[in-house]
């Protein structure tokens, strides 16, 4: 059974930076895309970034930034830990909200960004900003 489990939401001040995790458990496959969402309340989910794992040959590696996030936001993994993180910097009051990850399997490019493909989510940790 698949489990996501994120970590690391809290509160910081605007300007400061924050590091959520995603413990991803469960798949028999290396090649699945993990991304993270946001939503906040009376809003749609937003996908903000995600990264393909498994091997480079076949995607593995590529990483896709919504442009709300991009520049300031860096996903990564670590393939050791299963784990995905989400390294957010420069934190503006807009970036407050419910930090969901999410996995799937057969998806490509930035269709990653979006809700309709993913197959789990994480119960979702949440981050507020102090301006």
């Amino acid at each position: 059974q698949v489990q996501l489990v994120e970590s690391g939401g809290g509160s910081v001040q605007a300007g400061g930076s924050l590091r959520l995790s995603c413990l991803v458990s469960g798949y028999a496959t290396s090649n699945k895309v993990i991304s993270w969402f946001r939503q906040v309340a009376g809003k749609e989910r937003e996908g903000i970034a995600c990264i393909y794992t498994g091997e480079e040959r076949t995607g593995g590696g590529s990483t896709y930034y919504a442009d709300s996030v991009k520049g300031r936001f860096i996903i990564s993994q670590d393939n050791a830990k299963n784990t995905v993180y989400l390294q957010m910097n420069s934190l503006k009051p807009g970036d407050a909200a419910t930090y969901y990850c999410a996995s799937a399997v057969g998806l490509h490019g930035a269709s990653c960004l979006l809700p309709y493909g993913i197959d789990y989510w994480g119960k979702g940790t949440p981050v507020t900003i102090s301006s």
